[in-house]
């Protein structure tokens, strides 16, 4: 298939890239710098000009390719309104085409906000954080335009050995720093490693089905004072972790800070299966611990 690919030099959209090209698609990816340009072609892209702000720019792109992939993210701008913006100028080009427009778009586990011992999946009512919201509004929306076929994925808290969201505490136990915790050492977090995470974007592009939701979590939950002691143990740290509160978090850093605070379990029971995804990275404790 040929992919317009959002979000393409991102941790996980740059797995994504690497993944679709693996096996065979043609990858479109937006690119606002020549950087950008630089590493979605060595990756085996094909650059697009543009920035997700400007759609005018790169969205006539729309009416040649089979899927859109939305994977840009950003957690210090008004990034609700920009991707609607981009997500109007998507529809209204597609929708001069035959058929519609495949777009797969992201959620994620924050949306079902505090689940405590339950287990969410695709029938948990949403329940997202205030500053989440907008992407179940654009989801609800994108449902009801008839000139796109939309798919929606909800990604676990994602990592690799870089770190991903894990690097805040990779970071502390390198520098011996004490590990700062958000909220309760007892908080769960679902784990997706990033690549298992690429795999699953692809089969919801060559096997999912319009309408649908798939939740993608290779753990359904950790123990974030669980992780961080294994990191401890891993670069023999001696400094215990600290617990910062929720409402000092988000002064420090931003609403979006309440989410890695959540106590969370979301499994991916659809995803394996319906469309036969097999994650390769099971335990993120043991992965870190090796």
């Amino acid at each position: 298939m040929h992919v317009l690919l959002l979000g393409g030099t991102g941790s996980i959209g740059s797995a994504i890239l690497e993944d679709l090209i693996a096996h065979g698609h043609h990858v479109t990816a937006l690119a606002r710098s020549s950087a950008a340009t630089e590493h979605l072609t060595k990756r085996g892209a094909e650059p697009l000009s543009g920035d997700l702000t400007e759609p005018s720019k790169w969205v006539p792109v729309a009416a040649e390719i089979d899927a859109v992939i939305q994977v840009a993210a950003a957690f210090d701008t008004d990034m609700g309104s920009i991707d609607k913006a981009a997500l109007k100028a998507i529809t209204a080009t597609a929708s001069a085409r035959n058929a519609p427009l495949r777009l797969i778009y992201t959620g994620g586990c924050w949306l079902f906000g505090e689940t405590g011992d339950r287990i969410a999946d695709e029938r948990t009512p949403f329940s997202p954080l205030p500053s989440f919201a907008w992407m179940a509004d654009n989801w609800e929306w994108l449902n009801n335009e008839s000139s796109i076929a939309p798919t929606f994925v909800h990604p676990a808290m994602v990592y690799d050995l870089a770190g991903g969201v894990l690097h805040r505490y990779i970071d502390a136990a390198t520098q011996g720093t004490s590990i700062e915790i958000w909220g309760s050492a007892e908080a769960r977090w679902p784990l997706v490693h990033r690549a298992d995470l690429a795999s699953a974007y692809r089969l919801v592009l060559e096997r999912g089905n319009s309408g649908e939701s798939y939740c993608v979590a290779a753990e359904d939950g950790v123990q974030t004072g669980a992780l961080a002691d294994a990191f401890r143990a891993r670069f023999g740290s001696a400094a215990p972790h600290t617990i910062l509160p929720v409402a000092d978090a988000i002064t420090r850093h931003g609403a979006w800070a309440a989410g890695p605070a959540l106590d969370q379990r979301m499994g991916s029971g659809k995803i394996r299966r319906e469309l036969g995804w097999v994650p390769q990275h099971n335990d993120a404790i043991a992965l870190f611990s090796r």
